[in-house]
């Protein structure tokens, strides 16, 4: 039996039939986490500046006159790294979301819930901008917790008013920066210079956003990530016993004893490691689905560590076998059947994203029109192109026939540019003189030019008497 089977079967009711922030009488337990120090929090702490210069500048990044990624759920439309994706892409679209499951898939069964701790933008914002804030406003968590506990003081009035202004202030701009990824920087300019009688959606979608982010950060927190998330959830599913997570090694650290004893564990039984947890879990008693990785236990105990002048990572990356049996990482026939599927999915989608182009079009003959014969002798199909121009931008545009022997003549007043991300129309001739069509349909390829650019190339079928 294991150590962790066995602290379930002694201590079960501790901490498995239990929820870390809720007590017995079933009311939330407010958790005051002590701030984390160490070389992890600091290595979070640089990645978290990466992470929030991008989410911040991205959308005003803007290539061939899109943003770099736009996610129009409206409309439909994705925009990835400058490129639109219409409806049209919809297998592009689905095979993506395959890649982005598997992806989950794969990389939990390797490194189980480091996304959560590392990269996730509810632990970032929460970990990294909320919480110091907080700290910044209102002291550490024990100082919290004491300021709570009593009666408040005008001093503390006025802390958490500040608190609350700056929360509610900077929700605004994350609601702000996240409709931008939905319609765009420009459409979030007019809604912000214009009267509210003509965005009332738009202020709608803002003031709801602006209320969920302060309503997430201020008072739900790690309920998010222990009850709401679904990943949580799934990754007790996916993990298996070769999964490299935060784990805390019993073989080293048990039995616990504050005294040093030389028949004692390294574990001395601080409690900084469940002190400094976001979520309020013990890391020594297992695995828990409420541990996001975020590291913050593995900072504390390495300081300890130090100054009780023991060895450091008694809490450290790693997995079950390798702590209870020495095993190191090894990649598994069920990692491999989905790694090698992933690459195959990766690979479809790098062709068709490489292949696609500025212009989406489709040619048809206009249906119910036969055949016209015309004065200067030759015979001619009536045909309607449909064509979407992806880019933001106005672009030229004319038809081009391959075939000599053949050429086409436009209805009305021609084309000669395309509307960024509109779709337009057109009608025209393919006229070709009868002794040059030899059997009944004859296929015929239109180029859509932009300037000398070839944008795509087209088939149309031509009917002839033949």
């Amino acid at each position: 039996m294991s150590y962790q089977e066995e602290e379930a079967g002694e201590f079960g009711a501790a901490f498995r039939n239990r929820h870390s922030t809720v007590n017995e009488e079933g009311n939330r337990n407010w958790i005051y986490a002590l701030k984390p120090k160490g070389n992890f929090y600091q290595y979070r702490t640089w990645l978290s500046y990466v992470y929030l210069i991008l989410f911040f500048a991205l959308p005003f990044i803007k290539l061939e006159g899109n943003p770099m990624f736009q996610f129009n759920f409206p409309e439909g439309e994705f925009i990835f790294f400058g490129a639109l994706f219409t409806p049209q892409d919809f297998i592009m679209f689905g095979i993506g979301m395959l890649i982005a499951v598997l992806f989950v898939i794969i990389f939990t069964l390797i490194y189980g819930r480091f996304f959560c701790g590392w990269i996730c933008p509810q632990t970032i914002f929460m970990e990294m901008v909320f919480r110091k804030i907080e700290y910044l406003i209102e002291g550490d968590g024990n100082k919290q917790k004491l300021n709570n506990s009593k009666k408040w003081t005008t001093e503390v009035y006025i802390r958490k008013a500040i608190k609350h202004i700056v929360f509610l202030l900077l929700s605004f701009i994350i609601a702000n920066t996240f409709l931008a990824y939905i319609i765009g920087v420009d459409e979030v300019y007019k809604i912000m210079r214009e009267p509210v009688s003509a965005h009332v959606v738009g202020f709608i979608a803002i003031f709801f956003f602006t209320m969920a982010f302060y309503a997430v950060y201020a008072f739900i927190r790690e309920i998010v990530c222990t009850v709401i998330c679904p990943y949580g959830r799934l990754q007790g599913v996916l993990l298996d016993k070769n999964s490299i997570l935060v784990a805390y090694d019993y073989l080293r650290g048990e039995p616990r004893n504050r005294k040093r004893d030389d028949k004692a564990g390294d574990c001395i039984d601080c409690g900084m490691c469940v002190k400094v947890c976001p979520t309020n879990i013990d890391i020594r008693n297992g695995t828990q689905l409420e541990c996001i990785n975020c590291t913050a236990c593995i900072d504390a105990c390495n300081m300890m560590m130090k100054n009780v002048e023991k060895e450091p990572d008694l809490i450290t990356y790693a997995s079950e076998n390798s702590i209870a049996l020495g095993k190191k990482f090894e990649f598994t026939y069920r990692i491999k059947s989905y790694t090698a599927l992933l690459g195959i999915l990766v690979v479809l989608l790098t062709i068709l994203v490489v292949t696609r182009t500025t212009f989406d079009a489709t040619v048809m003959r206009v249906p119910g029109q036969s055949i016209q014969e015309n004065a200067d002798g030759t015979i001619s199909n009536l045909y309607r192109i449909k064509v979407t121009n992806k880019s933001n931008l106005n672009l030229p545009y004319h038809l081009v026939i391959v075939d000599p022997t053949a050429k086409i003549e436009r209805i009305g007043t021609p084309l000669d540019s395309l509307k960024g991300r509109q779709l337009t129309e057109e009608t025209f001739f393919i006229k070709v003189k009868p002794a040059d069509v030899h059997k009944r349909k004859v296929k015929y390829e239109i180029r859509l030019m932009s300037g000398d650019k070839i944008m795509e190339t087209k088939t149309a079928t031509f009917i002839s008497e033949f």
